[in-house]
């Protein structure tokens, strides 16, 4: 379980440093595949690559408690402790408050004995080479991995947010 300071730590040095094409869609489901780089702090030149996916997806069915209710399908339960402090913490949450469930997928792990900056060029030209609308490159705390990871979907939701609210005032629904 992380401590206030953990989550605090892992949100400020998290860094997106390759966004999607795409944002969360109004009505839908959206996966991204992600790449997390993080030094292990006990390992000089020693980086680990998790690769996985997340998935952001309304509620299947709608009920009136789902409009304050998240869901982490996948994640530990650090997840809802993360969630539950920034809302605390007063983090611009509100969005979240539509019953997003986010669904992690299995994680792949690989170590890497290069330095940060070096493996950091190398994944950022693969992603820029494979050109996968999908993909995002994410650099963390090993540690606090899943903190990074949803920090880079709140921050999708809240990108997306200008979007949603035009297709629900055409839709007729704002």
């Amino acid at each position: 379980m992380f401590s206030p300071d953990d989550i605090q730590y892992a949100l400020e040095t998290t860094n997106v440093l390759h966004e999607p094409d795409r944002r969360i869609d109004t009505f839908g489901s959206t996966r991204f595949e992600f790449q997390l780089l993080s030094e292990l702090m006990d390992s000089v030149g020693t980086v680990r690559i998790r690769t996985g996916e997340v998935e952001a997806s309304r509620p299947q069915i709608i009920r009136p408690e789902a409009y304050t209710e998240v869901e982490f399908d996948g994640f530990s339960d650090d997840a809802r402790r993360l969630f539950e402090w920034m809302q605390d913490k007063g983090y611009d949450a509100a969005l979240l408050k539509y019953g997003f469930q986010f669904r992690r997928g299995e994680v792949h792990e690989e170590l890497i004995h290069d330095r940060i900056e070096t493996v950091r060029e190398r994944v950022l030209e693969d992603a820029r080479k494979a050109g996968n609308p999908l993909q995002a490159v994410i650099e963390g705390v090993d540690d606090a991995w899943e903190i990074s990871v949803l920090r880079f979907t709140f921050e999708m939701v809240r990108e997306s947010h200008g979007i949603n609210v035009f297709d629900f005032k055409r839709k007729g629904l704002l």
